[in-house]
């Protein structure tokens, strides 16, 4: 999710209004804020500095301030940072509630073409292989629809896996920078998909999420 359209009028309207915008990069919000002529202070809240920025970031709630928490992309909190700070807030008493917005997972699923009305967000597989594996075969008997992220760099790999645990006729979909002006959506199955990305014709670049179908009952 990157158009910068697809934000809420009311996502502007808080963001205008609150004392302080925590982002994962300051950078990335700079063109946000340009856009919409938001003034609000900025400060960056991010996996490496989050255990250091926490404790101030609540002693200015406790003191009655109002901040906002962005990410760079997509809605906070889902493969970001923002659960840290929020698990925090709620541990101590502080109101916290949501803006409703842009989500990757949720676009993804709708316009993937499987079914929609049960799934599992799995985000990103581990790196280890032992692990890796030993979760997509948990995962092979799995009858909801799967939602993963995926990096550029591990994209071939992922799908050859996908296609040893699941099988090479299982359905996927592979949707790329969702909302950009790269937007690219390929779907077939799995061993398509492969041929497809060793043809050249999927771009491996940008934000990647795959779409699996779940397991057919026999």
């Amino acid at each position: 999710i990157g158009n910068l359209k697809d934000i809420t009028l009311r996502a502007v309207e808080v963001l205008k209004n609150v004392d302080l915008v925590l982002c994962e990069d300051t950078r990335y919000s700079a063109r946000l804020f340009k856009t919409y002529g938001i003034t609000t202070p900025r400060d960056s809240y991010h996996d490496f500095n989050k255990e250091k920025k926490t404790p101030r970031f609540l002693h200015l709630l406790k003191q009655g301030k109002n901040l906002a928490l962005i990410s760079d992309a997509g809605t906070p909190g889902i493969q970001d940072p923002a659960y840290y700070l929020v698990t925090r807030a709620i541990a101590e008493g502080i109101e916290v509630t949501v803006i409703p917005g842009a989500s990757a997972v949720i676009s993804a699923l709708v316009i993937s073409g499987l079914p929609t009305d049960r799934f599992l967000f799995e985000g990103f597989l581990p790196r280890k292989q032992g692990k890796r594996r030993r979760r997509l075969q948990e995962l092979s008997t799995e009858p909801r629809t799967m939602i993963f992220c995926e990096s550029p760099a591990r994209l071939g790999r992922t799908l050859g896996e996908f296609r040893e645990v699941f099988g090479p006729y299982r359905k996927a979909v592979i949707v790329r920078e969702l909302t950009k002006l790269h937007e690219e959506i390929q779907r077939g199955t799995i061993a398509e998909l492969q041929e497809t990305l060793n043809r050249g014709e999927v771009i491996a670049k940008g934000e990647i999420i795959i779409v699996v179908e779940g397991r057919k009952n026999l």
